[in-house]
C-alpha cells in the first residue's frame, strides 16, 4: 500500500463537491433542528390538546432509526398525493433536521426548566403577554444555559450526514466511494474524507468549549 498523491490530486474535485453537499445538508439540517426543537420543547408547556400530540410524534421520530426516515421522505412520501417530489438533498436535510429537532427540544426544555420559577412569577405579576413572557423573559434565559448542548449536536449531526448518500446525496464519503469503485483506489480518498471531518468538527468543538466557557462568566 503506497500512498499516491496523484489519486488525491484526481480525487479532489469530487471532494469539493462532496464538501459543499455535505455542509448545506449541515447547515438546513440545523436550522431547521433548532427551530423545531424549539418549537416542540415550547408546545410541551401548553395545553394537554398539544402537549400529547407533540409527544407522541417527537418519540416516535426519536425512537425510530434516521436512515428509516430518510428512506420515508425520500421514497414513501412521494407516493402520498400531493406530496411533492424531493430533491436527495432536500430530503437529507429535512431528515437531519427532523431527527435532531427531537434532541435540541430535550435540550430546550432542560434550558427553560432551568429558568427560576420566581421569573415566572414575575411575569404574570407585571402582566405580561404569554408572547412577551416567552420572548423578553424566558428564551434569553434559557438559550444561554443550552447554547454550548446544541453546538454539540451540530457536531452529531456532521457525523451524520454520511447518511444521507443512501438517497443519492453525494456528501464527502459518498463521493470517496464512488470515486474508489471507479478507480480502485480507496486508501487516498478514504483517508482524505477522515481528515476532512476532523479538520470541520475539531475546530468546532474548541469554538463551542470557548463559547461555553464566555457564557459562563455572565
Amino acid at each position: 500500500m503506497n500512498w499516491d498523491w496523484g489519486v488525491v490530486s484526481d480525487f479532489m474535485p469530487a471532494f469539493w463537491d462532496g464538501v459543499l453537499v455535505t455542509l448545506q445538508a449541515l447547515v438546513y439540517g440545523t436550522l431547521l433542528a433548532f427551530s423545531l426543537g424549539l418549537v416542540w420543547a415550547v408546545a410541551l408547556r401548553g395545553p394537554a390538546w398539544v402537549r400529547w400530540p407533540v409527544t407522541g410524534f417527537t418519540e416516535f421520530v426519536r425512537n425510530t432509526p434516521l436512515l428509516v426516515q430518510l428512506f420515508f421522505l425520500y421514497f414513501v412520501m412521494p407516493e402520498v398525493p400531493g406530496f411533492p417530489t424531493l430533491t436527495a438533498l432536500v430530503a437529507g436535510s429535512i431528515g437531519l433536521g427532523l431527527h435532531y429537532s427531537t434532541y435540541t427540544m430535550e435540550v430546550y426544555r432542560a434550558g427553560i426548566e432551568g429558568v427560576p420559577v420566581g421569573q415566572w412569577e414575575a411575569a404574570r405579576a407585571l402582566s405580561l403577554p404569554p408572547g412577551r413572557t416567552w420572548t423578553a423573559v424566558i428564551l434569553p434565559q434559557a438559550f444561554r444555559r443550552v447554547v454550548p448542548a446544541l453546538g454539540n449536536y451540530v457536531i452529531a449531526m456532521l457525523k451524520d450526514t454520511p447518511l444521507i448518500v443512501t438517497i443519492g446525496a453525494m456528501e464527502m464519503l459518498g463521493s470517496a466511494r464512488v470515486f474508489g469503485t471507479e478507480t480502485f483506489n480507496y486508501m487516498e480518498p478514504i483517508t482524505v474524507v477522515g481528515v476532512a471531518f476532523i479538520v470541520i468538527a475539531y475546530p468546532a468543538s474548541l469554538l463551542i468549549r470557548a463559547l461555553e466557557r464566555r457564557l459562563a462568566t455572565y
